[in-house]
C-alpha cells in the first residue's frame, strides 16, 4: 500500500504541500508518524523545502519516476495522515541531508494547534477591550447585565417595528430620560441634573410580565409663550461652540427652530405610542407648563390611555401627598421614583393594561443578526442628515447648532435587497482637550457614547466634510475604529460644495484621505451629499458589502496556500546570528473581524515590516476590502512552556489530592 508524504515541491514555489506517492518499496517510511497528527515540512519555503528535493531526487534514481497525487487522494483525509508500517530502515542513504532537529519537529497536532488559535484570539480581544476603555462604561455594565438576563427570560422575540410604543413626554428636567433607563435597563441615556439634555426619540425595548413594548424617551416639551432668551437658558443652547464658521443670522435662526424641533420629536413619539405616560416633578409642584401640556393631550390624544406618574416621590408617605396636587389636572395622579424604583411596578401594571399583547412571527429564523450600522464623525459632517436621507423621515434633529445630537439614536432600515440594518446616529466627537475645557459634562457623556456606538456596531461610517477634508481629530477616531476590529467605509458627505468639480477630483480626493488616513488604506471611499439625497443608497450597498467581508472564513487549506505563496516569494529576513523564522502552521481563529493566527518558531524572528507584508498579502490574494484583520504571532517555544506549566500545575494538583485523601484516611 502507498504512503503518502507531504513535502514542498522544488519545481514550482507556488506548489501547496501535496501529498507524494512512494512505491510500495518504502511503504514503511511513515511508520513512526501518530494517526491524527499532521505530517509537515516545519516550515513553508526554505532550507528543509530543498532538504527534501535532494531526498525526493535520491529517491527518483533508485525507485524511478514518482507519481505526484492531489490533495484529497487516498491517504489524505481533511489534513490528517494515516500511516502504516513498522520500519525505517529503507532511508540510510541520505538520511544525513535530512535531519531533523528538537526546534524543527515534522509532527503537529492540528486539534491543539486550533484550540489554542481560538484561545489567543479570545485573548486578544479581551486586552484591547481594556486598553479601549470607555469613561463610563464600568458604570453601565451592571445594568446591561440585568438587561440581558431579562431579554433572556423573554419568552419570545417580536421585532421591534410590530411591538406596541408607550412615549413618556412632560415638559423639561422632570426626570424621563431617568424613567426611561429604569424601564428599559441599563444606561441607554444621558440623564443630568439639567434641563434640555434630550433631544431626539430615544427608543428603548422594555417588558413587563407577558407584555412586551417599546418606550420612547422624549425632549422637554416646551411652551410657545416664553420668550427666546428663556427657551435658550432651559434647553442650554449656546450660539459660540462649534459655530465660528456660521454666521450670526443663521445661528439666531437655528436657535429659534430649535424649541419647535423639540417639541415636533416629542408630537411624533406621541402619534404613534399607545400610551402615553406624562410625568411631572412632585418636588417643583404643578406648574403652568404641566397644566399647557395636559390640556395639549387632552386636546389632541383623548383616545389615547394616558397615565399621569408623580416622579421624585421617593417617601411613599410624601409621596400621597406630593402627588395629591396634581388632580386638577384631571388625571388620577401616581407617585413614583425613576432613581429608586419606588412605584414603577404599579406604573407598568397601568402601561400593561392600556396595550395589546402581540405574537411573534409563527417561522422565526434561528439567526436573527442584523448588522449595526454606526455614524459617526466631528460635529457639524452631517451625521443625521445621512440617517434622516436613509430612512425616508425626520428622525433625528438637523440643526448647524453644535452639539444638537446627544444620545446614540438607534433606528431600524431595511436596504432595498431587503436587508435589514441598525443605524446608530452619534454626537460629534471633539478632541479630549477641547471637551475638558468646555466643561460640559453634557458633552463629555455624549462622546461617551458615541464611543460606545463603536463597540456595539458591526459597521462605522466615518463622515468627513468635504471642503474641511482630514483632520487630526478623523485621524483619532480612526485609531478607534480600526483598534475595534470594526469594518468602516468613509463617507465624504457635503461633496456639491467642491467647487469645479471636473472627472479627476475624485481621484486626487481619494489619494489624498489615503494619504492621510493610512490606517484605512482598506476602507472603500462614498462620496455623497445627504441633503440633496444623492448618493446615501451608495453608504448602504457599501455597508452590505463590508459587513459580509468582516463575516467572511477562509478554510484553512486556502488559508496555507496563500501564506506559503507569500513565503516563497519573500522569505522572513535572517537575524544577525544567522537565524530565520519559520512558519509551522497557520489558521483563521475568529471573525468579525477575520483574525488569522501564525504558528511560528520565534515570533522575534518576524519584524513590523514583514508582518505588514504578510497582511498585505493575504488582502491582495483573499480580499477582506473594508474590514481590519488581525495577525497574532505564536512562539513554539512559549506554547511549550506553557504546557509544561500546565502540566506541572495538574501534576501538583493531583499530589495534593493524593495528600488529602491520605490524610483523611
Amino acid at each position: 500500500m502507498a504512503t503518502p508524504l507531504l513535502y514542498h515541491s522544488c519545481a514550482s514555489s507556488s506548489t501547496f504541500s501535496t501529498p507524494l506517492t512512494l512505491p510500495s518499496p518504502i511503504s514503511k517510511v511513515s511508520s513512526s508518524v501518530p494517526s491524527g497528527y499532521l505530517f509537515h515540512p516545519t516550515l513553508l519555503g526554505g532550507a528543509l523545502s530543498s532538504t527534501l528535493c535532494t531526498l525526493t531526487r535520491r529517491l527518483t534514481k533508485r525507485w524511478g519516476q514518482l507519481s505526484l497525487s492531489p490533495p484529497h487522494s487516498a491517504g489524505y483525509s481533511n489534513g490528517r495522515i494515516t500511516a502504516e508500517g513498522e520500519a525505517e530502515d529503507e532511508l540510510d542513504e541520505g538520511a544525513d541531508d535530512y535531519e531533523v532537529t528538537d526546534d524543527e519537529s515534522c509532527l503537529i497536532d492540528v486539534e491543539s494547534l486550533e484550540d489554542e488559535a481560538k484561545r489567543a484570539a479570545r485573548e486578544y480581544s479581551l486586552l484591547l477591550s481594556r486598553e479601549l476603555g470607555i469613561d463610563d462604561e464600568k458604570t453601565d455594565q451592571k445594568g446591561t447585565s440585568e438587561k440581558k438576563k431579562r431579554n433572556q427570560n423573554a419568552s419570545r422575540n417580536v421585532p421591534n417595528h410590530l411591538l406596541p410604543k408607550v412615549a413618556i413626554v412632560g415638559r423639561p428636567n422632570v426626570g424621563k430620560s431617568a424613567l426611561f433607563n429604569r424601564l428599559v435597563g441599563g444606561n441607554r441615556a444621558i440623564v443630568l441634573d439639567e434641563p434640555g439634555v434630550t433631544r431626539d426619540r430615544l427608543y428603548g425595548r422594555s417588558f413587563w410580565g407577558d407584555y412586551e413594548f417599546m418606550v420612547i424617551d422624549t425632549g422637554g416639551v416646551l411652551t410657545l409663550s416664553k420668550s427666546q432668551d428663556s427657551v435658550m437658558e432651559e434647553l442650554a443652547i449656546t450660539t459660540t461652540i462649534g459655530m465660528d464658521g456660521i454666521p450670526l443670522a443663521s445661528r439666531e435662526a437655528a436657535v429659534a427652530r430649535m424649541p419647535s424641533m423639540i417639541e415636533r420629536q416629542a408630537a411624533a413619539a406621541v402619534e404613534e405610542a399607545s400610551v402615553i405616560i406624562f410625568l411631572v416633578d412632585g418636588q417643583a409642584g404643578l406648574t403652568a407648563a404641566d397644566i399647557e401640556i395636559a390640556e395639549w393631550l387632552r386636546r389632541n390624544y383623548s383616545n389615547k390611555c394616558t397615565i399621569l406618574a408623580v416622579n421624585k416621590c421617593e417617601s411613599p408617605r410624601k409621596g400621597i401627598m406630593q402627588a395629591s396636587e396634581f388632580w386638577s389636572l384631571g388625571l388620577s395622579p401616581l407617585p413614583i421614583s425613576a432613581v429608586s424604583g419606588t412605584g414603577t411596578g404599579e406604573l407598568l401594571d397601568l402601561v400593561c393594561s392600556g396595550l395589546e399583547k402581540i405574537e411573534g412571527p409563527e417561522n422565526e429564523d434561528e439567526d436573527n443578526y442584523i448588522p449595526a450600522i454606526a455614524i459617526v464623525g466631528r460635529p457639524n459632517v452631517g451625521k443625521s442628515s445621512i440617517l434622516n436621507a436613509l430612512v425616508g423621515e425626520d428622525r433625528t434633529i438637523v440643526s448647524p447648532v453644535s452639539g444638537t445630537t446627544r444620545d446614540a439614536i438607534d433606528t431600524e432600515f431595511t436596504g432595498p435587497d431587503g436587508q435589514k440594518f441598525k443605524l446608530i446616529d452619534t454626537a460629534g466627537i471633539r478632541r479630549r482637550a477641547v471637551v475638558a475645557s468646555s466643561g460640559s459634562t453634557t458633552e463629555a457623556l455624549s462622546v461617551n457614547r458615541a464611543f460606545r456606538a463603536i463597540r456595539r456596531s458591526d459597521v462605522v461610517a466615518l463622515v468627513i466634510e468635504a471642503m474641511a477634508c482630514i483632520t487630526e481629530q478623523d485621524c483619532r477616531i480612526a485609531e478607534r475604529i480600526e483598534g475595534e476590529g470594526k469594518a468602516c467605509i468613509i463617507v465624504v458627505n457635503k461633496w456639491d460644495t467642491i467647487p469645479n468639480k471636473n472627472q479627476q477630483t475624485a481621484t486626487y480626493y481619494e489619494q489624498d484621505v489615503r494619504e492621510k488616513l493610512r490606517i484605512l488604506h482598506w476602507a472603500p471611499i462614498v462620496y455623497s451629499t445627504a441633503i440633496a439625497g444623492q448618493n446615501v443608497d451608495k453608504i448602504i450597498v457599501a455597508a452590505s458589502t463590508v459587513e459580509k467581508e468582516r463575516s467572511r472564513r477562509l478554510s484553512t487549506a486556502i488559508l496555507n496556500q496563500v501564506v506559503q505563496e507569500a513565503l516563497a516569494f519573500k522569505s522572513p529576513p535572517r537575524t544577525r546570528g544567522g537565524k530565520r523564522g519559520r512558519v509551522y502552521y497557520c489558521t483563521q481563529a475568529a471573525i468579525r473581524p477575520p483574525t488569522f493566527v501564525f504558528f511560528v518558531n520565534d515570533a522575534k524572528l518576524f519584524p513590523e515590516t514583514y508582518r505588514r507584508y504578510m497582511e498585505k498579502q493575504l488582502r491582495s490574494d483573499a480580499g477582506f476590502s473594508g474590514t481590519p484583520i488581525r495577525l497574532l504571532w505564536r512562539s513554539r517555544r512559549k506554547l511549550e512552556k506553557d504546557g509544561r506549566a500546565a502540566a506541572a500545575k495538574a501534576q501538583s494538583n493531583l499530589v495534593q489530592r493524593d495528600r488529602k485523601l491520605a490524610v483523611s484516611a
